[in-house]
């Protein structure tokens, strides 16, 4: 059905509210989160940065823990098996 012909149900609704209520208890606890880093001297350019780097730290791992996946395929063991070969340790 096309948007304009779709008419949510009245429990569709009731849960598109809870939904929306939901992020905005969301919104508000991570600008509660924001104020409270900024009044302990974080700079919203740090914070950025900060955040920046995570993202590129999860993006290496996420590779790496591809090529382990692989390299485990490759050997017929399993990726928690090749961890002590590469010193790591399963949290990491």
């Amino acid at each position: 059905p096309s948007p304009k012909s779709f008419q949510p149900t009245g429990a569709s609704e009731e849960a598109l509210r809870c939904e929306i209520e939901e992020l905005k208890r969301k919104d508000l606890a991570l600008d509660q989160e924001i104020a409270q880093l900024l009044s302990e001297g974080y700079s919203l350019e740090e914070l950025d940065k900060h955040i920046s780097l995570l993202h590129e730290y999860n993006e290496i791992k996420d590779a790496g823990q591809m090529l382990l996946g692989k390299l485990a395929v490759i050997r017929g063991v399993t990726t928690k098996q090749l961890y002590p070969e590469y010193d790591l340790e399963l949290s990491d």
